[in-house]
């Protein structure tokens, strides 16, 4: 058998080691330079022992790419391996990012206290809940009082309450 042939097949384990290096490693597109590099390798000394060799060499590159990365993107995030390795994903709290438009119908008519200044937006506390809300006025302070007076889809507008 043609050393060549051995060779380049190595070249080819050693790209598909590098293809998956690259999820899981930030090298700014090294790793994939360097797994192209052996990808071209492997073919040109597929295709320096015959033509044949070389098409096939070329169909193998064609199906192991995507089929690499499929597998580095979808697969290894839940073997054992990738759980240990990759980061987990950020836990989100129901209502984190996610419009909580029925519990928001129900403040019309409901006072809070202004947490942060609002310019005109900022955030207020309605029983105990941060709510970001908009001034009808503009420059709301800290600590003031507020009335939710219109509540349009998830944005709640509020006015100051008269203190005296």
């Amino acid at each position: 058998m043609d050393w060549w042939l051995l060779l380049a097949v190595f070249l080819y384990i050693v790209c598909a080691g590098l293809i998956v290096a690259e999820v899981l490693i930030p090298s700014a597109g090294v790793l994939s330079i360097c797994a192209t590099a052996c990808l071209v390798g492997g073919v040109w000394l597929f295709f320096r022992h015959s033509a044949t060799a070389g098409w096939i060499g070329v169909v193998v590159a064609v199906l192991m790419v995507p089929s690499l990365l499929v597998v580095a993107y979808r697969v290894l995030p839940s073997t054992r391996f990738g759980r240990q390795v990759l980061l987990a994903p950020p836990v989100r709290d129901r209502g984190d990012a996610i419009s909580d438009t029925a519990e928001l119908l129900k403040l019309p008519g409901r006072t809070g206290h202004v947490l942060t200044p609002m310019r005109p937006v900022g955030m207020c506390a309605f029983t105990g809940r941060k709510i970001e809300c908009v001034a009808e006025s503009g420059y709301v302070e800290k600590g003031k009082t507020v009335r939710v007076i219109r509540v349009d889809g998830t944005q709640v507008t509020v006015r100051i309450v008269d203190e005296a």
